[in-house]
């Protein structure tokens, strides 16, 4: 059984190391990919998970921080997430486990749902770039200034 595809054309799956770069850090500091974020959230293009949600709001010890963080958070709905997506994340895990590659089982949930619904994925982990002779999702590129 497919579940049907959300329309999600030229969105952007952003990964938690990107959410954390722009709002667990007291100062952030304007960089191409910062802009390049930015940009993307003004043109609501930026898809947004609730696995991640909870990884950017997990560790955060001050309540106050916790709380302006949320609210920020708020404003992105979750997109949904299928029985079909958490399969596929099993599969993708297994694959490349097979292969002697590693991840954690969110980034695994980021490539399925990245593959389903043909979005890309916008992180600077590079674990990422390990899955892919494995796996098929594509990496969200973007051009960085001069």
């Amino acid at each position: 059984m497919n579940t049907p595809v959300a329309q999600v054309e030229n969105n952007v799956l952003v990964d938690t190391c990107v959410w954390s770069l722009l709002l667990r850090r007291q100062e952030v500091v304007e960089t191409p990919l910062t802009l390049e974020f930015k940009k993307l959230v003004t043109q609501q293009r930026v898809i947004m998970l609730g696995v991640v949600r909870q990884e950017v709001l997990s560790g955060i010890r001050e309540k106050a921080r916790f709380e302006v963080i949320r609210q920020k958070l708020r404003t992105f709905p979750d997109f949904p997430i299928t029985l079909e997506d958490y399969e596929t994340a099993a599969e993708f895990y297994n694959t490349c486990r097979a292969k002697g590659v590693q991840g954690s089982l969110i980034d695994f949930l980021l490539c399925a749902i990245a593959h389903r619904h043909q979005l890309p994925i916008f992180t600077t982990d590079k674990d990422f770039e390990y899955f892919q002779p494995y796996v098929t999702f594509e990496l969200y590129s973007y051009m960085p200034l001069p």
